[in-house]
């Protein structure tokens, strides 16, 4: 037996040892973790640029930062994106993330991903209303976000040629005011303490969600290196407390994407699970043992690169929000010690699909669970 696959049936060993015993002890959380591995066993997520084009050019865009616009020839023609999405979907792939660029300017070819494929979700910077009309209606929507206050101009209102202008964060609450398919992705900064309470608020407000990411200042060469880590993690976490109506993060993935660190080990490349998996560099990777998503792949668009994995590619930079959630929630078997790290991986998995329109765990699905509430969490040392 190789060591893969020795590892492989290890972990299945552990499972039938110790699951059934702790669910055992609990019945709600016996149903609540067959609801939720019962729904993630059925999404194959792979990750589409739409295109390389942009309408601004965002401070820490890795698209950009690192020319993943280059190298590749953006297909143009509908009917080849259509040829590829019934390709994908013949891979079994179910659930595409389509980001850019920016995908809204290419409604034609989100809608053929609609047609070929059942989850949608869509990375968009909220300049341009993507409709909530038929067919879009369960696209997920996500909205980027950085900074909050007077920092999102700052770091994100700067057109392709150089020039400037304000009020982005007010033209994307107004684009997508009520839309319950939308969440806006807050990459929050230490240099944004002060904004971080009032720009969740102006969210709930306009009657969206909000999931937390992380800034990586990519363009400083010292993107993890903060001063006020400590402080920047208690913030984040008094305020999912003080709404946890609004902001959908579980603590310990807010912590994990700060300190990099969670009750299953340490985020890096070694064990992130967002990897292509026909990358020809990851080779190494997925013979490591740790778990990798089944079928991901990160596809240019020119419909044939494959990039290393779900975003830029710097390993040693990334706690990019959707790849920490994807390392939690594949880490099962390191969540078997007891009852209570048990249902830490049942809560982080139901906050993770609360994100999307076309999951039963959104907030708005009816039967969805509640937040969990959490009084207080120890830092990751």
């Amino acid at each position: 037996m190789t060591d893969l696959k020795y590892m492989h049936q290890q972990r299945k060993s552990l499972l039938a040892e110790r699951l059934p015993a702790l669910l055992a002890s609990e019945p709600e959380l016996e149903r609540r973790f067959h609801a939720v591995r019962k729904f993630s066993a059925g999404v194959r997520a792979s990750e589409y640029h739409l295109t390389n084009a942009c309408n601004i050019r965002c401070k820490g865009c890795w698209f950009f930062e690192f020319g993943h616009d280059e190298g590749a020839k953006e297909a143009k023609s509908i009917d080849s994106w259509r040829a590829f999405i019934a390709e994908q979907k013949r891979r079994r792939v179910n659930a595409p993330l389509l980001i850019g660029g920016e995908p809204t300017l290419f409604a034609d070819r989100i809608e053929a991903f609609v047609d070929g494929m059942r989850y949608v979700s869509i990375s968009t910077n909220g300049l341009k209303p993507f409709p909530n009309v038929a067919p879009f209606q369960n696209v997920c929507v996500f909205i980027s976000l950085f900074g909050g206050g007077p920092l999102d101009d700052e770091l994100r209102a700067i057109k392709p040629g150089g020039a400037t202008f304000t009020g982005l964060f007010e033209t994307a609450l107004e684009n997508y005011r009520d839309d319950p398919r939308a969440t806006f992705v807050y990459a929050v900064t230490e240099d944004g303490l002060a904004h971080i309470e009032p720009t969740v608020r102006r969210i709930r407000e306009n009657g969206n969600l909000v999931t937390f990411n992380f800034y990586s200042k990519y363009n400083t060469g010292h993107p993890l290196r903060m001063e006020n880590g400590r402080r920047l993690l208690a913030e984040m976490l008094r305020v999912r407390l003080a709404h946890p109506d609004t902001v959908l993060n579980h603590p310990e993935h807010i912590a994990a994407m700060v300190t990099g660190k969670a009750w299953c080990g340490s985020f890096g490349y070694d064990v992130c699970p967002s990897i292509s998996q026909d990358f020809e560099g990851n080779a190494e990777r997925k013979a490591n043992g740790h778990p990798t998503i089944p079928l991901f792949n990160t596809y240019k668009a020119d419909l044939k690169t494959v990039e290393l994995c779900c975003t830029s590619g710097h390993c040693n930079d990334c706690r990019d929000s959707q790849a920490v959630y994807s390392w939690l929630l594949v880490s099962l078997v390191k969540s078997l010690d007891s009852v209570d790290t048990l249902r830490t991986w049942v809560e982080v998995a139901e906050c993770y699909w609360s994100q999307f329109i076309w999951s039963p765990f959104h907030r708005r699905a009816a039967g969805a669970p509640d937040a969990p509430q959490v009084e207080e969490m120890e830092e990751c040392a």
